[in-house]
């Protein structure tokens, strides 16, 4: 439910190299060293092999959120992870049914027929899955406090249908009705996801301790230097040839074909379906092997999320291609002072996208050389077309503070609650009734009296955004005393050249060696027509 069509409408051809032949290469590299490094029977050696396609959508996701990469390469890890999912346990199928089988006619009859089941089945229940909930929700048929049952019911259901006339066809029906769901515009789903993000957090949490707790002690005794030898293997050599066999003449860069290969983890999937076919197969065909299948999985699943997950945000920095720390400000409202904001930012070296509907404060910013777009804080145009890479945070700072809360929430799944901010709204008759509740709002910027009233009125009088370096003979006493209290601190540069935005709540005060970004009154003598420039500005 988190893949969206308009992220790969340029790298759609990447997305189905690495599914197609990168699984491919993936598979058979990996089955060879199953087979000769590991000592496998080749039976096992292909069935993990095909285990191994999927590289881990759940443990990716939130790699990539911490990692915060740039530009294609995001969207094209999630959407192999994700399709690779039903790929791998659909291929893993195939390989059992053909141990099974026991016979190279029978097998391949049996493959292609179950494939082409499962791509029906997946199709017609997956789409009709889908169809239902959104006609349930677009006609306001269900309460909204049923919603997420209905639509976990549905889920449910068709999971288990299509795995009722071929077996592990659920997988790909259920990831084909969320990759629906989440591209179509009828009914909205905001909630369903959020939902889903929750439930899957418990359910991986417990999942991954029940299977865990399947494996014995003294099976891990029997692991010897071939586990982690094949674990070298399968991160240096098989993960990078199978990315450089799917992006020969992609376009993509170097940098980017380097981090792509550098981001394969394995997760829940590899371990569930390793878990599943171990029973089966010492059931059905009695391979002592099969028991060992469970704990080799472990490793790699261990081996793979801790090297990656400590290694994906520095060889991210050192590609140039993710910002695991983005310190970017989206800046809603292009009207003077905000473009002022935004301009001491970037002198300060933050990268800063002013976003405005109105095109003359859009101009006025471009002119000044910001970047800037001229949309609706509030469509979704804004997250699916934008690149907002870089961007850590958003200051909502519009006169309307309806607009603003609604752009906190907006942003809030983007840039986390910690990262939306906005002017504090309007108090009614001098009381602390405000026009926004806490809940429907971001954090309030700057102090309990900056609204935008207060803000435009001291601008308009000739107040500028100014940077200050404290130091220990310019203190941040010595700047109230110079500017009084009229100043209205803002940001603050630590030394690390991390950004922090003031807000009503924190009482920080800064410190020597900090640099301080506020509204002051200007102390300068400016030229006549510097002033009048001043106080043209649209505000």
């Amino acid at each position: 439910m988190s893949l969206k069509f308009s992220e790969v409408r340029q790298t759609g051809h990447v997305v189905v190299s690495l599914a197609t032949i990168g699984a491919l290469v993936s598979w058979l590299l990996s089955t060879a060293g199953i087979y000769f490094i590991l000592g496998f029977e080749l039976p096992i050696a292909l069935l993990m092999g095909a285990i191994l396609v999927v590289t881990g959508p759940t443990v990716i996701g939130p790699l990539l959120r911490h990692v915060q990469a740039v530009g294609r390469v995001s969207s094209i890890i999630k959407w192999e992870g994700i399709v690779n999912d039903p790929i791998g346990a659909i291929l893993a199928v195939l390989v059992f049914e053909a141990i099974v089988a026991q016979g190279v006619q029978s097998a391949a009859v049996g493959v292609v027929v179950s494939l082409l089941e499962t791509i029906l089945i997946g199709v017609v229940l997956g789409g009709l899955g889908a169809a239902i909930l959104v006609i349930l929700l677009k006609n306001y048929w269900i309460p909204d406090y049923l919603q997420n049952g209905v639509a976990l019911m549905l889920a449910i259901g068709t999971f288990t249908l299509s795995n009722m006339f071929q077996k592990e066809a659920g997988l790909f029906t259920v990831t084909l009705m969320g990759i629906i769901l989440s591209n179509q515009k009828y009914a909205s789903i905001k909630h369903i996801i959020e939902f889903k993000e929750n439930l899957r957090v418990l359910l991986l949490a417990t999942l991954f301790i029940i299977l865990a707790a399947r494996v014995q002690m003294d099976d891990l005794t029997h692991l010897g230097m071939n586990s982690a030898l094949f674990l070298l293997i399968l991160i240096l050599l098989i993960r990078p040839l199978s990315v450089w066999a799917s992006t020969i003449n992609s376009g993509l860069t170097w940098r980017e074909k380097a981090f792509v290969a550098w981001m394969a983890p394995r997760g829940i999937v590899a371990a569930a379906v390793s878990a599943v076919f171990a029973l089966e197969l010492a059931e059905q065909t009695g391979y002592v092997q099969a028991e060992s299948m469970v704990t080799e999985m472990f490793v790699i699943i261990v081996g793979t999320v801790t090297i990656y997950g400590l290694t994906a945000a520095p060889v991210g920095r050192w590609l140039k291609v993710a910002q695991p720390n983005p310190q970017g400000v989206m800046i809603v409202g292009g009207h003077g002072w905000g473009r002022a904001i935004a301009a001491a930012l970037r002198e300060e070296g933050y990268q800063v996208l002013v976003v405005d509907t109105n095109r003359d404060n859009i101009s006025a910013a471009r002119l000044t050389g910001l970047p800037a777009h001229c949309a609706s804080i509030l469509s979704e145009y804004i997250i699916d077309e934008m690149e907002l890479g870089g961007l850590g945070r958003m200051l909502a700072l519009t006169p309307n503070d309806e607009v603003n809360s609604l752009a906190a929430l907006h942003f809030t799944e983007t840039f986390g609650r910690a990262g939306v901010f906005q002017l504090v709204p309007k108090q009614i008759q001098h009381k602390r009734r405000e026009t926004v509740s806490q809940p429907l709002r971001g954090r309030l910027l700057f102090h309990s009296e900056a609204t935008f009233a207060r803000l435009n009125q001291q601008f308009n009088k000739g107040a500028i955004i100014k940077s200050t370096n404290l130091t220990p003979q310019f203190t941040y006493a010595d700047f109230q005393e110079l500017y009084g209290g009229q100043a209205i601190p803002m940001f603050i540069i630590h030394r690390s050249g991390d950004l922090e935005v003031l807000t009503s709540e924190n009482r920080l005060a800064p410190q020597p060696g900090q640099t301080l970004i506020s509204m002051v009154e200007s102390t300068e003598v400016h030229p006549p027509a510097a002033v009048e420039t001043e106080k043209a500005l649209p505000a």
